[in-house]
């Protein structure tokens, strides 16, 4: 198989040779885990990219493009200390429903999962312990699917009778999503998670990277716990400090997390967190670094 990560560090170098400096030092530490988690998934990301008569380089400038719009959140965000977007209706008009946007913000995305050290971090964190606490259930849900990464590992490593459902509010996220999965064995919901019936229950769910991306996490997770089986399990992943240009709501550390899931009703099985770049907790606090927040939560008896 190809080395997709040598491959596009290699044009990274060429792009842009000062992230190309840091992607090398961050990632030079990963073993086999990594590539064979990462190489598979760039695979059919490719395969999507010339099925729409694209190459990788496509990708690659999109996510450099996403790197630059990053550097003048941050630029903002520490002047300012807080995120430039104050409500859903300002991002949903400016990003989720203008396509040219939402495509180079998606493409963006797909890179970074395993570029950035802490996305990789996350999703070896979900495949090591999904099989343990999907036991014995039946349906799984992902709510804000983005680029698919979560679901296509789920797809290989849940029992083949299960029942998956995405849902994205975003089109363009979803369009890529379906291209990339290649699969049928899904269903694709464009709607709010607002909209879906509290009838329809999950053993187990998925909603990486969206409690930021709302006014209010509180009524989400509990609009998640109503869709959650009263043995089921939840995996989530939310930042701190990391603004982007569809982030809203900011989480200044991880106990504002911890303390939100306990309000909400939930109680903490298992949870990882990692800083984005190679300093200690109190540098990442002090400096405002964004810290990644992942856990395996369930519904408090």
């Amino acid at each position: 198989m190809k080395n997709y990560i040598e491959y596009l560090l290699s044009r990274i170098e060429d792009k842009n040779p000062a992230h190309f400096v840091k992607l090398k030092e961050n990632l030079k530490d990963l073993g086999d885990d990594y590539f064979n988690l990462a190489n598979p998934f760039y695979e059919k990301y490719e395969k999507y990219l010339k099925a729409n008569q694209l190459t990788l380089d496509y990708g690659i400038d999109f996510y450099l493009k996403m790197i630059e719009a990053m550097l003048e959140e941050r630029l903002a965000f520490i002047r300012k200390g807080t995120y430039s977007n104050t409500s859903f209706e300002e991002v949903e008009k400016n990003v989720y429903a203008t396509p040219e946007v939402m495509s180079y913000h998606m493409h963006g995305l797909v890179l970074a999962q395993f570029l950035w050290f802490d996305q990789y971090e996350r999703i070896k964190f979900f495949v090591d312990h999904i099989p343990k606490y999907f036991n014995s259930g039946k349906n799984y849900l992902e709510i804000g699917g983005g680029h698919g990464l979560y679901i296509y590992k789920a797809l290989q490593l849940l029992p083949t009778n299960t029942i998956f459902d995405l849902v994205d509010i975003s089109e363009s996220s979803l369009k890529i999503a379906k291209g990339i999965l290649d699969t049928d064995k899904v269903n694709y919901y464009l709607k709010n998670i607002f909209d879906f019936s509290n009838d329809d229950v999950y053993d187990f769910i998925t909603i990486g990277e969206v409690l930021e991306h709302v006014e209010n996490p509180k009524e989400l997770l509990m609009k998640i716990g109503s869709h959650l089986s009263e043995d089921g399990v939840c995996y989530l992943t939310t930042p701190v400090n990391a603004p982007m240009i569809d982030h809203i709501y900011l989480f200044n550390e991880e106990q504002e997390i911890s303390d939100l899931l306990n309000d909400a009703g939930f109680e903490i099985i298992e949870e990882k967190i990692v800083i984005s770049e190679k300093i200690t907790a109190k540098k990442a606090i002090k400096y405002k670094v964004p810290i990644m927040y992942a856990a395996f939560i369930k519904k408090r008896a």
